[in-house]
């Protein structure tokens, strides 16, 4: 009886441990699954995550952090040196009123340009006759104010919009005048190769514009259609521009509002930041000391950056969508992803986008029709945009010197080593320090010859 009473205990026990077996062996199947697979880091190229706006506002926040300690320090240092009634003073300085006037006496070369493409709409003129008085008349927009201002001794900065206004009139009569004279050419000449761009051209205007009324050539020819385009955001002059159904008003405020802000923000930075900066450059300089040169540089490229990335945005964005809005002008490309160019030349090609056109339309293309390489081609538009940066900076200051025309010809060897060698992210870093330091540089030659050498400055 022992024996069997044992042999049923041991049964009893087996039992209960296969019992017990297959309860934990379930439990595994259910709790050990797999959690391992094949899978990059978020950070690395390979994962194709692409959601960095954490990061993005981490940025922000310490540029916010840092920027904000700056400004403090240079109170604490400087005292506030702020003056809001600048603009008013700007007014009444007497040196600021020969631009105005310089501004007002543009009409002058807008009316020759119409008479002149009215005569030539007429026969009145001859096609080659047309060419060199239309010459004459932008090749003087350019230079009458520059001598103009110069001998008034103009305020530099008033002397500056000015001849940005001139530049701006210079392209658009070229414009203008190259369009017409595509016009009448298009007009006495039977079955022309362009005819069929030109109809698909018009139809899309048709659907962008609905209910304008379309104008056709010579009828384009007047007062009201060329002071348009004179107040539109582009440089490149269509007969009939693509236009908006309607104005937004809400848009036109908020854009508003961006420039007062802005304006103002860029005025407080001018004033408290970048002027000490330069004011103590003025000994490193005079002393050749260049370590402390370096050293003022570097630290003259943070606020320099920060006020050009403002200044963009505010005319860029703000301010020339506030003009197209009001005008009801239907393109508003006036930029492009230039913050993610990978080469100088793909930024030259994005960041100001109706210069960008106007380049291409009536430079870059008309020199490759007349047999110039692209190579060549692209040299040559990058000498005249060298010279006009020059030119803007040059005749206000009352000095002839090259530094900004140094400035754009050195991107050239450097545009030709970030394409050969740079690539990707490395590109877009390259890209990146020639703003930041590139344009320091140069505030930094004219600031040595105009407080050095203009006003004679000592210890």
């Amino acid at each position: 009886m022992k024996n069997k009473t044992e042999v049923e205990e041991v049964r009893s026990r087996i039992k209960k441990d296969t019992i017990n077996d297959k309860k934990h062996s379930h439990e595994q199947i259910h709790t050990y699954e797999s959690v391992h697979k094949i899978r990059d880091s978020l950070l690395s190229s390979a994962s194709g995550y692409t959601n960095y706006r954490g990061v993005l506002n981490l940025c922000v926040v310490l540029l916010v952090m840092s920027s904000g300690r700056l400004v403090l320090e240079n109170i604490l240092k400087y005292g506030f040196l702020v003056r809001i009634d600048v603009p008013i003073q700007f007014i009444k300085d007497p040196t600021a009123w020969p631009s105005l006037l310089a501004i007002v006496l543009s009409n002058i070369f807008t009316f020759n340009a119409l008479k002149l493409e009215r005569n030539l709409e007429k026969g009145i003129i001859q096609e080659t006759t047309g060419k060199i008085l239309c010459f004459l008349n932008i090749f003087t927009a350019l230079l009458a104010p520059a001598i103009y201002l110069w001998y008034r001794e103009a305020n530099p900065v008033s002397s500056f919009f000015a001849l940005t206004w001139y530049t701006c009139l210079s392209m658009k009569l070229v414009s203008y005048f190259q369009v017409n004279r595509y016009q009448r050419l298009k007009r006495r000449l039977e079955n022309s190769k362009n005819e069929i761009d030109e109809k698909s051209n018009t139809d899309s205007i048709k659907k962008q514009t609905k209910n304008e009324p379309l104008i056709e050539y010579p009828d384009n020819l007047t007062y009201r259609n060329l002071y348009y385009f004179l107040s539109a955001p582009t440089l490149c002059y269509e007969i009939n521009f693509p236009r908006s159904e309607r104005i937004r008003k809400s848009f036109i405020i908020r854009r508003s509002g961006e420039i007062i802000f802005l304006s103002s923000l860029l005025l407080f930075l001018v004033q408290q930041w970048v002027v000490p900066i330069l004011q103590n450059s003025k000994i490193p300089f005079r002393e050749t000391n260049i370590l402390k040169i370096i050293e003022r540089l570097l630290k003259l490229a943070v606020p320099n950056h920060v006020i050009w990335l403002i200044g963009f945005y505010c005319f860029f964005h703000s301010y020339l969508n506030v003009i197209a809005e009001i005008l009801r002008f239907g393109d508003r490309e006036f930029y492009r992803d230039w913050w993610n160019s990978e080469d100088v030349n793909v930024f030259w090609q994005n960041w100001n986008i109706p210069v960008h056109k106007f380049c291409l339309r009536h430079i870059y293309k008309p020199l490759l029709n007349q047999g110039i390489t692209k190579s060549q081609a692209s040299l040559i538009v990058f000498f005249i945009s060298a010279f006009f940066h020059e030119y803007l900076v040059s005749i206000p200051l009352r000095m002839f010197r090259i530094w900004a025309f140094l400035g754009m010809i050195v991107q050239i060897p450097f545009a030709v080593f970030v394409k050969k060698f740079l690539h990707g992210n490395y590109g877009n870093m390259a890209v990146w320090v020639s703003l930041i330091i590139g344009q320091p540089i140069a505030v930094m030659m004219y600031i040595h010859d105009y407080y050095i050498d203009y006003f004679k400055v000592s210890d």
